[in-house]
């Protein structure tokens, strides 16, 4: 095993060893704080992160408010002061060693303002920032104006290059390092783009050159590429470590690090994670954010796949294609073709009665108290993404105009509800696809749960 080499990540020498940043409290002050303290960095979610009351306790999320723009006013305000409690955690555990991150996903409705209220309150907490999940052209601008590093998460030379022309060639100083990370293996959200089939995954290995190629060419030679999404073990990286084709590397733990005594997910959902088995876990699209999404199979992907087969094509007014008549209430029928009546009717028969409407012409069935649940879910909307499908908020003008999409769900609560040991069945599980190597790692044998300290130990050695 090669033998790692301190780099210079945010302003300071510290083993490139990064904890990947997961919301909705899949890593939080106490384990970015432990990575830090290892002269690691440690990246802490801003995506819906804890506040405490004066006892310490976590204050649960609750939204009194009626109108939507009100409550996610109150999501906002939630999200600053779980971001400036974070990184006060994560600070008091560092002792002063690594570096400490804020994750932020920008496509979340209100992320710049969320980020700059946290920057603002943590002065001198948090060294640097990465941000995903959409093009973050403000980044840079933001981050340097607290002097901040800043990290793009990226899943091609292309996605850099459109950012660095647009934004980032006015904010080189604080440029920290681009973080490539895998669209096939990456746990939660993916950036595969349309070009990229989500069935044919890419190595890494010539993404990477692509990038450092494009990275020296801007003059960008000893900035750091941060490698995220499906990495397990070094041993499984050596050939690009010291490797001049992609030069300066990081490596970033998303799934490894959330079974550790610091990690803050439930002990059901560690347990879980123990016995997931290769192929568990599926690249799927449901996410109503409109990006490829992965997560472990389980009662809750069950039913949104068996929802998605479910699906029928329909038209408003027969003719020759779709002349066979579905009654969706007394008042309105829709057409569809005579050779998906059957499999209506199968659906029916099972209890799956309410038939609604897609955005792209087409009718899911669903239980009524499945129906009944996503309309309270919809109702109880916070305006959390910048547009979302499920509830057709945007942050933008309130609408994005379409219908409501009922094959997604809501991403807050499912997410939330099992950050904070809500049901690890009927909840969206986030992980990589190198998940199932818990099972067989013998540093998980017979259930045990190491600290952050013995993981970084087992890192280091390859092992």
């Amino acid at each position: 095993m090669k033998t790692l080499k301190p780099i210079l990540i945010s302003g300071k020498e510290v083993l490139p060893l990064i904890e990947g940043g997961k919301g909705i409290n899949g890593s939080d002050g106490r384990s970015s704080g432990a990575w830090a303290a290892e002269n690691c960095v440690g990246t802490f979610s801003g995506v819906s992160p804890d506040c405490y009351d004066s006892f310490g306790n976590v204050i649960i999320e609750k939204f009194f408010k009626k109108d939507r723009k009100e409550r996610h006013e109150e999501m906002v305000e939630y999200a600053i002061k779980g971001g400036v409690a974070q990184a006060q955690v994560a600070h008091e555990i560092s002792n002063g060693n690594g570096r400490i991150h804020m994750n932020m996903l920008w496509e979340l409705a209100d992320s710049e303002r969320i980020l700059t209220g946290v920057l603002e309150r943590a002065k001198g907490l948090i060294h640097g920032v990465t941000c995903g999940a959409g093009l973050p052209y403000h980044l840079g601008a933001l981050a340097s104006k607290f002097g901040v590093y800043y990290y793009p998460i990226i899943s091609s030379a292309r996605a850099f290059q459109i950012l660095w022309k647009r934004a980032y060639a006015n904010f080189r100083e604080y440029l920290g390092g681009v973080v490539y990370e895998d669209p096939w293996l990456a746990g939660g959200h993916n950036g595969l783009s349309n070009a990229e089939d989500p069935t044919k995954p890419q190595t890494p290995y010539q993404r990477l050159v692509e990038l450092r190629t494009t990275l020296n060419n801007l003059g960008l030679n000893e900035t750091p590429i941060i490698l995220a999404g499906g990495v397990w073990s070094l041993s499984d990286w050596q050939d690009y470590i010291d490797n001049p084709e992609i030069g300066k590397i990081a490596f970033q733990f998303g799934t490894r690090p959330m079974i550790t005594k610091e990690s803050p997910i439930s002990e059901a959902w560690k347990k879980v994670m123990l016995h997931v088995k290769k192929g568990d876990v599926i690249l799927q699209k449901f996410s109503p954010t409109g990006f490829f999404s992965s997560a472990i199979k389980n009662t809750f992907l069950e039913k949104l796949i068996e929802r998605n087969n479910g699906e029928v094509a329909f038209a408003s007014e027969p003719n020759n294609e779709f002349s066979h008549a579905l009654k969706l209430s007394e008042s309105k029928t829709i057409y569809i073709r005579p050779e998906d009546a059957e499999k209506a009717n199968r659906q029916i028969n099972a209890g799956l009665t309410e038939i609604k409407e897609t955005p792209d012409n087409t009718v899911v069935f669903m239980t009524p108290e499945d129906w009944k649940q996503m309309k309270a879910d919809r109702a109880a909307c916070v305006g959390c993404l910048s547009q979302c499908q499920f509830s057709t908020w945007s942050k933008a003008n309130g609408t994005t105009g379409r219908l409501p999409d009922p094959r997604s769900y809501c991403i807050h609560k499912t997410l939330y509800e099992v950050g904070h040991g809500g049901s690890v069945k009927d909840n969206l599980l986030f992980a990589g696809h190198q998940v199932y190597r818990f099972a067989t790692d013998p540093l998980y044998r017979n259930g045990c749960i190491p600290s952050v300290k013995e993981l970084i130990e087992k890192i280091k050695k390859g092992e």
